[in-house]
Formats: structure tokens, sequence, C-alpha cells
């Protein structure tokens, strides 16, 4: 007789084996393409080892394991972190491997570390999210998992010990899985970047280090200093705080401000939850938009050929630097599956980023005779230290190389808790077939703000052009319930209006 497996208190199966879309069902943890994403209450024990023994054994399907293989492990410094590393831990061990404990590091630490051991790495980090969330992220030993890897991983059927939790999800004893921690991970990264940028590169700049929770902040404050750098640490949290590079929090402006003037900065630095995404702000303490920096950390590291969402500023095409521009939907598996196929085009110097900041590296990259190797995830090192080092060497301040691009200003906010289904109603509005001119339902709500409709973008969600060149982008979000919206204009004032004006229009739709 097979016994009941609980993936939830009080949601139960009838046998010891589960298959993952039933998973995400009863457990209310989605799986997507940042991995398996949940509230902390929902990722239990029993919840998380399940998605890990999935990517194990869709690895295994894929021929990519051996009896004993090593896998990485890390976490950021959400409360809920070390549980969850403890639980996936388990997983692999139960599979016959030997976890890895890289530590608290940051996402592209220790997928770096993966792609130079070529062993699978996984990631417990909810990023941006509030602490009362988190999620596993899973590397494969050639990178992050792409689409095709998601679908393997969503058709496996997972068997449950039943023994081995209790009615509520957590383990029946008080077991600790998890090794102790190798700092060779950690340790990798950072040689990774004193290796290639050059000595003193930094020198005479006085940074601000907003260090708040991020899991990244020693690593970059040891890196800033060792470059040259003048540090100032600022905000450093023992409580997690939801920083997200592309919905700024207004308190997190007005202490860049406020800091900048108080300490006479040359920038301010910083990252989300988990380092993979940058912040980076000017001489005045203004943050830069994460699709600005991408186009100048490509420009600094000589990058020839760009792949970059369809929500990210067009001066990337305006500003002609790159021979290319591959536009993909939002998200880092299009992104790197653009560079894929570019790189068997082109072979070299291939690169994305994304709106959040996040800076992917296709190929190696050559700079004054030393080489930075690959590293196709999204990482917020590389982006800081490039725009520092160049502003350096140029004799330039921040704004000044903001100022060298072509003036297209982007802005983007989001509503949350915005079913997912009320979104898309409201798209399928918007580009009704069956109206007698194509635009005319878009101009009815947006042309007051924007005039005539040059054209639409489904690519991911609708994004509009108008004929006086503004842009309205509304998408629902991937990974969560949320309505985002992204603009663009040619001033600063002009975005922030038309993205204040539109989620104004936006929230009377949920």
């Amino acid at each position: 007789m097979e016994t009941s497996v609980n993936i939830q208190s009080g949601l139960t199966d009838m046998s010891n084996k589960i298959h993952i879309t039933t998973l995400m069902q009863k457990s209310s943890v989605g799986f997507g393409t940042s991995g398996a994403r949940g509230r902390v209450k929902d990722m239990t024990d029993q919840v998380c080892y399940a998605y890990t023994i999935a990517f194990l054994q869709h690895l295994e399907a894929q021929g990519q394991l051996n009896a004993g293989d090593q896998i990485g492990i890390a976490g950021d410094l959400r409360n809920s972190t070390a549980r969850i590393m403890n639980a996936v831990a388990a997983a692999i061990t139960n599979k016959g491997y030997q976890p890895v404990n890289c530590g608290t590091i940051p996402s592209p630490a220790v997928a770096c570390y993966g792609l130079q051991q070529k062993i699978p790495t996984i990631m417990v980090t909810g990023s941006h999210i509030p602490d009362d969330r988190n999620g596993i992220k899973f590397n494969t030993a050639t990178g992050e998992i792409l689409k095709q890897d998601e679908e393997g991983i969503r058709k496996q059927t997972v068997t449950i010990p039943s023994d081995l939790f209790s009615a509520d999800g957590s383990f029946t004893e008080s077991s600790h899985y998890l090794p102790e921690t190798d700092p060779a991970a950690g340790q990798h990264y950072r040689q990774r970047y004193l290796d290639f940028f050059p000595a003193n590169c930094l020198a005479d700049l006085k940074i601000g280090l907003y260090e708040h929770s991020g899991v990244g902040r020693d690593i970059l404050s040891d890196l800033l200093s060792e470059l040259g750098g003048n540090v100032i640490r600022l905000g450093r949290s023992e409580k997690f705080i939801p920083v997200d590079t592309e919905a700024i929090r207004e308190e997190d402006i007005k202490l860049a401000q406020k800091w900048s003037k108080e300490y006479s900065l040359d920038a301010i630095v910083s990252t989300d939850g988990d380092a993979d995404r940058p912040l980076v702000g000017d001489e005045n303490g203004h943050w830069l938009r994460g699709d600005i920096t991408g186009i100048l950390c490509a420009r600094y590291l000589g990058i020839t050929h760009i792949a970059t969402p369809v929500s990210s500023n067009t001066a990337v095409e305006k500003s002609g630097l790159f021979r290319s521009v591959s536009r993909t939907r939002i998200g880092s598996p299009y992104v790197i599956a653009a560079m894929q196929q570019i790189e068997h085009k082109v072979g070299e110097n291939i690169a994305g980023y994304e709106a959040n900041g996040g800076f992917l590296q296709e190929t190696p990259v050559e700079y004054n005779g030393k080489t930075l190797t690959a590293l196709p995830t999204r990482d917020a090192a590389i982006v800081i230290f490039s725009l520092l080092a160049m502003a350096n060497q140029q004799g330039k301040k921040i704004s000044e190389l903001t100022d060298s691009l072509p003036a297209r200003f982007t802005a983007s906010n989001r509503i949350k808790e915005f079913p997912t289904a009320t979104a898309k109603k409201y798209i399928a509005q918007l580009i009704d077939k069956n109206a007698a001119s194509p635009y005319q339902a878009i101009e009815a709500i947006f042309g007051q703000l924007c005039g005539k409709v040059e054209n639409t973008d489904l690519t991911d969600g609708l994004r509009i052009t108008f004929q006086n060149g503004e842009i309205i982008h509304l998408r629902p979000s991937g990974n969560a319930p949320e309505f985002r919206c992204y603009n663009e204009a040619d001033s600063l004032s002009r975005v922030k209006s038309l993205n204040q004006a539109c989620m104004e229009i936006i929230s009377k739709w949920r």
C-alpha cells in the first residue's frame, strides 16, 4: 500500500510520487524563468526537496550527471535561506551526489564557479522580492537553465520519502545535510576581477557602497578597495531589504542623493539581493537605468554584438556603438538564447544585458593583454567596475558618460497583486483585430498622452511606439502577479510624467 505524501499542510497525494505540475498547484510555489519561487511558508523543506530532485532527474535524463558528482549550493541573506539550502542539500545527498556549500555569495559567483568546475549549481534566493518570499535558481554545468530545461524539469515525477517529512512539510528530524562552507567559489569570483581590471584603476575615486542586505556587499567592498577606490560603506542592514533595480524605492532615491552630498562621492553603487543586478549612481546620487549601464559596460569591454530585451532603451541602436543589436523577450533565458545564436554566426565579442542592469557575457573579453572568461548569466560586479574604471580612465564624471549617449530616457513601475489574467485581458482589448482601425483602442486610451501610434510590438507584452517617438510598453510579469509599465521619451521629466500617467490609467484596471 503506497503511503500518503503531504506536499503542503492539508494537501495530500495518494502515493509517494508527485508530478511537478501537481506540486506547483498544490504548494502554490511556481516554477519558471527564475526557478522555483513562492512564499516562505509554502516553500517547505518537502517542496524544496521535491523541486531539487526534479532538477537532478532532468540532468540525469540529459546525461549531465554521474554518480558522486559535486553540486554547488549558495544563498542570499534572507532569514529562510539557510533552511532551504539544507533541504536542497538533502535532495542532493539522497540522490547520491555531493553537495558543496559555497556559502552566502552572489548568484553570478556560484554560477561562475560551476562553469569553472564544470558542475551544476543551485542558488537559493528570492532576488529583489520581499523577505516573506524566496526562491531556488538552477544552473547546469554550462550555465543557467534555459526554456528547454524548464520544460524538462516540469515533466518530472519525483518520489518523496514518506518518513522524511512531517505533516507540515518540515523534516521529521533536525538533520543537517549542508556541509561546512567551502570558500573556493567566493575566492574564485573575487580573483576573476582582480586578474582582469588594471591595478589601481579606481584610484582617487570616492565610492559610496550602499550595502543594505545585498549578499555581495562584502565582496564588492573588498574588490572596490583592492582596485584602488576609497570606499564609504553605507546603509548596512541585518534585516532583509527588497531592493529592485527596475522599480527603485523612493527611500533609496533619497538616500543616494543625501549620501552623495554628505560624503562628496564620485559615485554610489549597490546591487539587488543576490547581486546579479547592479545599481550605479552618478556624482549627484542619481541612479542610472540598467539599460544605460549595460550600453556603457559593453562599450568599455569592446563588445560588438548585443542581445537585449525589447523593453531596453533604444539608445543602444541610436548610439551606433555596436555592429548588431538583437531584441528578445524579457528574461535572461531569451537573452542567452539570442547570444548563442549570434555566437554561432559571428563567434566573438558578444554580450547581453537586461533593463534591470544584469550583464551577461557570452564570449571571453580581451583587454590590455588580459582575458575575462565568459559568464553567460546576469552579473552586477562587471557593470560596476567597468563604469567606474572607464570614468577614471577618461577623467570623466559618471554623468558625463551617460551624457555621451543619445538623449533617450526610460522609466518603469509596477502594480503589485495585479492578476495576470486581468492584465492579459486588457492587453487583448487594446489589440482588438476587429476594430475599425488597428490602433483605435490604444489611441482612445493613450492618444491624449502621446498622440498617434506609429507601430506596435508583441514580442513580450504590448510595446507601443507613437509617432512622436515616445513608447508605452505594457507587460504582465512572468514570475509574479504584477503589471509592469515601461516608458521611453526624449527627456527625464517627460518620461517620469508619462510613466506616472500610465500607472494611473493601469491602476484603474485592477
